[in-house]
């Protein structure tokens, strides 16, 4: 159903570089998943209307049977016969339906785990876009200050690692610090 759609994100979260614009892309992702939602609305109304359609025959079937077993009491061939004839093509009817109702509760299924990944995909989007426009943010400002003559220091990726896990233990331990001398002043008064 949303093929050509599901395609383009799929392309656009796979390629190295980010979209020219992730609003746009985001957006076009929230349209998607409206209409999948609408569509899914559209597919249970046809199965309740399915559903309703195989009660009534049901109730046919049920009807035709009673009468046909009147018949074959008093002895009418003529309308055994024909009550067995209307018999025959309404159970084949309430076959063809069976099968409707399962194909389309297959289908609705199908229709919600896509639209549930269509959410997750839609998310990762909108995370993605603030990374991106993070990393963009730096990369202009790291730009700016190269032309102003200023060179960028090259570190590579472990060694960002590292930096962070240093970062973190320093603000952990001031925490771990200050947390000590408030027990500390709690302790004295």
């Amino acid at each position: 159903m949303f093929k050509r759609l599901r395609e383009a994100l799929e392309a656009a979260l796979a390629a190295a570089t980010p979209p020219a614009d992730l609003y746009d892309l985001a957006g076009q992702m929230r349209e998607a998943l409206i209409e999948a939602r609408a569509g899914l609305g559209r597919m249970r109304e046809a199965l309740a209307q399915t559903e309703r359609e195989r009660r009534a025959l049901a109730a046919e079937i049920e009807t035709a049977e009673r009468r046909r077993a009147l018949a074959a009491g008093i002895g009418d061939a003529e309308t055994v016969a024909v009550a067995d004839r209307y018999l025959a093509r309404h159970r084949e009817r309430a076959a063809v339906l069976d099968k409707k109702t399962a194909a389309e509760r297959e289908e609705i299924a199908l229709a919600e785990r896509d639209a549930a990944e269509m959410t997750a995909q839609l998310e990762q989007v909108t995370k993605r876009r603030g990374n991106v426009q993070g990393e963009r943010s730096a990369q202009a400002a790291w730009s700016a200050l190269g032309q102003a003559g200023m060179d960028r220091p090259e570190l590579d990726a472990e060694q960002e690692a590292l930096k962070g896990r240093m970062d973190r233990a320093a603000r952990e331990a001031e925490a771990d610090a200050k947390l000590e001398e408030l027990k500390r002043r709690m302790g004295k008064d």
